[in-house]
C-alpha cells in the first residue's frame, strides 16, 4: 500500500511538472528572465511547491490553487496573469491530484504524455509590446511643442520695465517666423 502511495505521489510531481512545462504564461516568464538569472530553477522549484501545497492541505478548492499559482508567479517571476489561463490550470492540476488520490495512475500517465507531446510541439511567442521608452519619446516631443508654443508667446510681446507688456513690430516679429505645411508656426530666434 505505502508503495502504491510513493508511486502516486512521484507520479503527481511528473504530472504538476508537465502542466506547469506547458502553461505559456510561465513559459514566457522563464524564457524571458522574469524571475532574474535563476528563472529556471524557480521554475523547478515552483513545482514542487505546488506538490507540497496538495500535500499539506487537504480538500483544496480550485480557486484556493489558482491563488497560489498567481501567489508564486507574482513573488517569484513579479507576473500578474490576466489570459484567464489561471483557472484552467489551476482546474487540470486539481483533476490530476483528484486522479492520483483515487489510483487512476494509468489515466494521469496518459496526461502526463499528452502534456509531453504538447510540449514538443507548441513554441511560444512573446510579441513586444510598447515599451515605456517609446511612451517617454513620445512625452518629450509633446513637451517640445508645448515649449515652442510658449515661447511664440513670449516671442511676440515683451515685458516694459512699467510692467506693461508691449507687441514687437510687426515687421520684426514675421521675419523670424516660418509658416509649416503642417500649419505650425516655427519661431527662430533672430541672428544679430
Amino acid at each position: 500500500m505505502a508503495a502504491r502511495n510513493v508511486e502516486a505521489r512521484e507520479l503527481f510531481g511528473n504530472a504538476v511538472r508537465a502542466v506547469l512545462e506547458t502553461w505559456p504564461v510561465l513559459k514566457i516568464a522563464v524564457e524571458n528572465g522574469f524571475g532574474g538569472v535563476y528563472s529556471q530553477q524557480k521554475a523547478d522549484w515552483m513545482v514542487g511547491a505546488v506538490q507540497q501545497y496538495f500535500f499539506d492541505n487537504a480538500d483544496l478548492q480550485q480557486y484556493e490553487v489558482e491563488d497560489f499559482l498567481a501567489e508564486l508567479l507574482n513573488n517569484e517571476f513579479d507576473t500578474v496573469v490576466e489570459d484567464d489561463s489561471l483557472p484552467q490550470v489551476a482546474l487540470q492540476i486539481c483533476k490530476l491530484f483528484s486522479s492520483c488520490s483515487q489510483g487512476h495512475l494509468i489515466e494521469v500517465q496518459a496526461k502526463i504524455d499528452e502534456l509531453i507531446q504538447k510540449k514538443i510541439t507548441t513554441k511560444v511567442n512573446v510579441v513586444a509590446a510598447k515599451g515605456l521608452d517609446e511612451e517617454e519619446e513620445e512625452s518629450s516631443e509633446e513637451d517640445e511643442v508645448g515649449e515652442a508654443m510658449d515661447c511664440e508667446a513670449a516671442c511676440s510681446s515683451t515685458m516694459t520695465s512699467s510692467g506693461r507688456q508691449t507687441s514687437l513690430p510687426p515687421s520684426e516679429d514675421k521675419s523670424d517666423q516660418v509658416a509649416e505645411d503642417d500649419g505650425w508656426t516655427v519661431v527662430r530666434h533672430k541672428k544679430r
